[in-house]
C-alpha cells in the first residue's frame, strides 16, 4: 500500500486533532443541557460525542494501516457555558461546517497526491459530513422555532425521533 505524503499524513493528524476537538465540544454541550435539566438534548449531544471519537479513531486506524507515524495532537479547551440552547446548537452546526471544509480539503490533498486509498477512505467521510450538517441545522430549526421557554418540546420532538432530528431519523429508517 502507498504510504501517504508528510504532507497528506501532517494534514490527515489535523483532522484528527479537530474530531477530537469537536468529541470535546459535543461533551461539553451535553453536560451544560444535563445541567440544565435537558435530558434529551444531553442525550443527543453524549452520541454525538461517541461519534467524533469513532471518526477521529478511524483516522488513527488509517495511517496506521498504511504505514504512517501517528503523533496524538492536543486539543484546545471548548466553550463550556452557554446563554442559550440556541447558542450551543449553533456552535455545534458551525463546527460541522468547519469539519466539512476540512474533509473538502483532504479529498483535493488526496486526489492532486494521487492517493487512492485516502481517496477512497475520504468518501465516507463526505457522505457523512452532509447527514451531520444536515442534523444539526435540523436541530438548529427546531430548537430557534420553539426558544429558550420552549425547549420542553424539543425534548419531547427529540424523544419521539428516537434522538435524532427528523432527516437523520428518515435515513436511519431507510
Amino acid at each position: 500500500m502507498l504510504k501517504p505524503s508528510k504532507n497528506l499524513t501532517k494534514a490527515f493528524t489535523e483532522q484528527i486533532q479537530m474530531e477530537f476537538g469537536a468529541m470535546m465540544q459535543y461533551l461539553a454541550i451535553a453536560n451544560h443541557f444535563t445541567e440544565e435539566a435537558l435530558p434529551e438534548l444531553a442525550k443527543f449531544f453524549y452520541r454525538q460525542a461517541d461519534e467524533e471519537r469513532t471518526h477521529a479513531m478511524k483516522f488513527v486506524h488509517f495511517l496506521l494501516d498504511v504505514g504512517a507515524s501517528v503523533e496524538m495532537p492536543s486539543v484546545h479547551a471548548p466553550k463550556s457555558k452557554f446563554k442559550a440552547a440556541e447558542d450551543a446548537v449553533a456552535l455545534a452546526l458551525a463546527g460541522e461546517e468547519k469539519v466539512t471544509e476540512s474533509i473538502s480539503n483532504l479529498v483535493d490533498l488526496a486526489r492532486k497526491e494521487n492517493h487512492h486509498a485516502a481517496q477512497r477512505f475520504l468518501d465516507w467521510f463526505v457522505v457523512e459530513q452532509q447527514e451531520e450538517e444536515s442534523s444539526m441545522s435540523a436541530l438548529l430549526r427546531v430548537v430557534r422555532r420553539a426558544g429558550e421557554t420552549g425547549l420542553l418540546h424539543v425534548e419531547q420532538y427529540l424523544a419521539r425521533q428516537g434522538g435524532a432530528p427528523a432527516e437523520e431519523a428518515e435515513a436511519d429508517a431507510t
